[in-house]
């Protein structure tokens, strides 16, 4: 609670009548911070009671005071948990999908080697409170040749049939070794034209900090890149130490 309370001294005890609808206006005059995401890293359904705990915070008229729909939980698909989610904290819901075949998502999400993507969707079909004003959010990162076609596209469309959604397109932020390119530009916009073709609104991500790898998913890469060298030079002072001492 400590750790929400301090960001509400810098954003101001209450909303702004003068701001979006239950935006915050920061005291020194920045930004208005109008929507929370929880997401990773880490799962935050693997942190229930946590979380929960922290969105009463958030959404209490004693605390930042901002509505449950400014608030977002994404999982990358921790079913059991999704109906208990809308049930206790009536946020809305964003699924890290990335794929449309198991195949491929168990691969890209491995947690989808417990809950596939047949039994996740349905559960998301049960989210409770779901309507086109509270639609579900679903993340799709583009991944050059890999899940970036039109047939991946139509397939997606398919899946989501029946799903008040908004499909959001990341392209794909490179890290050092990793074997995953970006889709070119041109493919990303027929992805999404034939999504939006099909009544899904499909916003493409604008990446931020690439230059200093910091974007999505580039955190976790630079921090087992200095683990590799640390472990690398480990390895040379250990392989080097004998011959020290025979000298």
């Amino acid at each position: 609670r400590d750790q929400v309370a301090a960001p509400r001294e810098r954003l101001g005890d209450f909303p702004n009548r003068s701001a979006p609808d239950g935006a915050f206006v920061p005291n020194d005059g920045g930004r208005f911070v109008s929507n929370i995401v929880f997401m990773g890293m880490g799962e935050p359904l693997y942190n229930f009671d946590g979380v929960r705990d922290a969105i009463d915070v958030i959404a209490d008229n004693e605390g930042l005071s901002l509505g449950r729909r400014r608030i977002t939980v994404s999982t990358s698909g921790v079913v059991p948990q999704i109906g208990p989610l809308g049930d206790d904290m009536g946020t809305m819901l964003a699924i890290s999908l990335h794929a449309v075949r198991d195949e491929l998502r168990n691969e890209l999400v491995p947690l989808n080697k417990k809950y596939p993507i047949k039994e996740l969707l349905e559960a998301c079909r049960n989210y409770p409170g779901l309507s086109n004003a509270k639609r579900i959010t679903f993340e799709y990162v583009m991944l050059k040749g890999v899940n970036d076609s039109d047939a991946d596209a139509r397939e997606l469309v398919r899946l989501l049939k029946g799903i008040p959604a908004k499909i959001n397109l990341i392209p794909f932020n490179p890290w050092p070794g990793t074997k995953y390119e970006c889709s070119d530009w041109e493919r990303i916009e027929r992805f999404s034209e034939i999504v939006f073709r099909a009544g899904y609104a499909s916003p493409v991500r604008t990446p931020r900090g690439r230059d200093i790898l910091a974007a999505c998913d580039q955190l976790k890469s630079e921090t087992e890149k200095l683990s590799a060298r640390a472990r690398l030079m480990l390895e040379q002072g250990e392989a080097e130490q004998p011959a020290a001492l025979a000298g």
